[in-house]
């Protein structure tokens, strides 16, 4: 497992995993950054897109990032190497508080996860959860084999992307 990754506690920096049951899956981490700022990085394309698809994966690009980040709002996110192969990831945003919540569907399959980020203050610094609810234990399995195995080097990424911008205020 990667070092980064912890599955207790919340080390600085560390990714932590849990499985709830058969269907559940909670991702948690904390960032050097305040909630609206890290909130900012889930719900503004140009910065999104800057952080979600992991650098390991190589020839493979995010595409097109189309984000509405309200109740009711539809996301698209589109990933291929060129040409007609590609695959998307769609749904709707369910609730949106900014600064605090984003609650989404993953719309593309019947093993569509529901999703629903925080970001919970911490003083000056931001503890996020990550939480899916499955439909079933095998939409839940095959996640842990392929999207959401991702998550930590993702949040890595996210967390260099927030560095950069407490750097660029000064």
């Amino acid at each position: 497992m990667d070092s980064q990754v912890s599955r207790a506690g919340e080390a600085p920096g560390a990714t932590s995993i849990e499985r709830i049951g058969d269907r559940e899956l909670v991702i948690t981490r904390t960032f050097d950054a305040l909630p609206g700022i890290v909130y900012r990085a889930w719900s503004q394309p140009e910065l999104f897109r800057r952080w979600w698809m992991p650098k390991s994966v190589t020839g493979v690009a995010l595409t097109a990032c189309d984000m509405d980040v309200r109740a009711g709002g539809k996301y698209r996110l589109e990933f291929g190497a060129g040409g007609s192969d590609s695959i998307a990831f769609y749904g709707k945003y369910l609730e949106v508080v900014p600064g605090e919540r984003i609650a989404w569907t993953n719309d593309e399959g019947d093993e569509g996860a529901i999703t629903t980020v925080t970001f919970e203050d911490q003083g000056e610094k931001t503890l996020m959860t990550f939480h899916e609810i499955y439909p079933s234990q095998q939409g839940l399995e095959e996640a842990l084999q392929g999207s959401a195995a991702a998550l930590p080097e993702q949040l890595e990424q996210l967390d260099e992307l927030l560095s950069s911008m407490r750097e660029w205020r000064g």
